[in-house]
């Protein structure tokens, strides 16, 4: 069991007691109201955002987490609260980085040993026992661990969180971290993910999210850049392979996220999608969506991890939705793509200290699943007169195609916007036989040179899903 219906993030469910021919005859059984309310009339001061959590269910309980970082088990037949554990997180205030805002925890079980797990919004990593709603005593510290320390800088708790649920792999908690891409702060902590044990908490490995020097992609932050820069996190969902024994991590824009003079290069591991070894942190392979990135195109979602056919074969596959309407696909094991991505030029930045990457890669295949890029012909033409005013409102902005750059003359109009073509939830897949994607292959070259993985041609008359 975990968030998104199961590990690869499908979101399907099986479930056919709801249909056409019932449907209007659906009653309300029962109404839950969160413990937040309460808390929210006793302090008026506290911003709650919004209700992103979805329930995990287990044995006929319901288990979900609260904006406030609360967490209730609920009887799934009543309605009824069995518990609520209150980690008081609401004595700090409201944080910074996005306020409260809570999307759900994680279910781990060994038998009559069951556990819930999850991130609050001021740091920590709790476990909880799933009968009783108390804390695993020998888990951490009496059930907690604080994820501020360990980061290799002084990490201000106003401005670390977790808002997303771990990952759970192998016995392996892995955990990602809320970190506002904007630099609230000189240093903002960095978003490295780690692994910590499931039964005891002790950490199993970290892996940096800003690599440090002598270590793999170091060399892509100019200027020591490293030694500073924060963000490139994990706010959103992780999924994993149990099989493999694969973590894969979405990871968002390093702070600033609409400015890169100060950590100039490509950046890695900043808007890439990483695939880790659960046990060791090992890093397996790695995709770079958007190079030094200041578009806030950070990946907001899971990836799914779909089942497919390429040259009449069964292959791992992995679906990762972007911001920017791109759908990118890849070999889940080896990380080559499924269709070719290409290195294409795009518009330079003519902001002072601004160096861009000349070129960010395209998915071929699929198409963009959202508008990309604005033309004066996107304008409305319903009269001479409508299309003559529009086009005066769109001078006032700098406009272009998807990759324009942020400029200091006119506001930048981005299309997709930071609310994306996708967003935290994500995409979804239906696992039935028969819905697969059949291609060929041939070799392609990255921008690097090296080969990058394999292009894909889809055979004629072959149906994809």
């Amino acid at each position: 069991m975990s968030y998104g219906g199961d590990k690869a993030g499908s979101k399907y469910s099986p479930l056919a007691q709801i249909g056409r021919d019932n449907f209007n005859r659906l009653r309300v059984a029962w109404t839950w109201r969160s413990p937040d309310e309460e808390l929210a009339k006793a302090n008026p001061h506290l911003r709650t955002w919004v209700w992103e959590a979805t329930p995990l269910m287990a044995d006929g309980v319901l288990y979900v987490s609260t904006s406030l970082s609360q967490v209730a088990a609920i009887d799934a037949a009543t309605g009824k609260t069995r518990w609520v554990y209150d980690p008081e997180t609401w004595k700090g205030g409201t944080p910074p980085n996005n306020g409260f805002v809570h999307r759900g925890v994680a279910y781990w079980a060994d038998g009559n040993d069951q556990r819930i797990l999850f991130g609050t919004g001021d740091g920590y990593l709790i476990c909880l026992n799933a009968q009783t709603g108390k804390p695993i005593s020998t888990f951490g510290q009496q059930g907690r661990i604080d994820l501020t320390q360990g980061l290799g800088r002084t990490v201000d708790r106003r401005l670390y969180g977790v808002s997303s649920p771990p990952i759970i792999c192998r016995d392996v908690v892995v955990m990602g971290a809320k970190i506002h891409d904007f630099p609230l702060a000189k240093e903002m902590p960095p978003g490295d993910v780690r692994g910590f044990d499931v039964r005891t908490g002790k950490q199993q490995w970290l892996f940096r999210a800003v690599p440090g020097e002598g270590e793999f992609g170091n060399e892509t932050w100019d200027q020591g850049s490293w030694k500073t820069t924060g963000g490139a996190n994990v706010w959103t969902l992780m999924k994993a392979d149990e099989a493999l024994g694969y973590v894969y991590l979405p990871f968002s824009t390093p702070a600033n996220d609409n400015y890169g003079g100060q950590r100039p290069g490509n950046g890695l591991f900043g808007e890439s999608l990483v695939c880790l070894d659960a046990r060791t942190g090992k890093r397996i392979w790695l995709f770079q969506m958007v190079h030094h990135g200041v578009w806030d195109y950070d990946l907001p979602a899971a990836p799914n991890l779909i089942d497919i056919r390429v040259n009449g074969k069964p292959v791992k596959a992995i679906a990762q939705v972007s911001k920017q309407g791109f759908c990118y696909v890849f070999d889940r094991v080896t990380g080559r793509p499924i269709w070719p991505i290409e290195e294409r030029p795009v518009p330079q930045s003519t902001v002072p200290g601004e160096r861009l990457s000349p070129t960010q890669p395209f998915p071929t295949r699929p198409a963009p699943f959202d508008r990309q890029g604005i033309t004066e012909n996107d304008v409305i033409d319903f009269t001479p007169e409508l299309r003559k005013e529009a086009l005066a409102v769109l001078e006032k902005y700098n406009f272009g195609p998807v990759f324009t750059p942020p400029s200091l003359q006119k506001p930048t109009i981005l299309m997709p916007g930071i609310a994306g073509g996708a967003s935290w939830a994500g995409a979804s897949c239906e696992p039935r036989p028969g819905h697969c994607t059949s291609v060929d292959h041939a070799p392609v070259r990255g921008h690097d040179g090296e080969v990058a993985g394999t292009a894909c041609r889809l055979h004629r008359g072959a149906r994809s899903g």
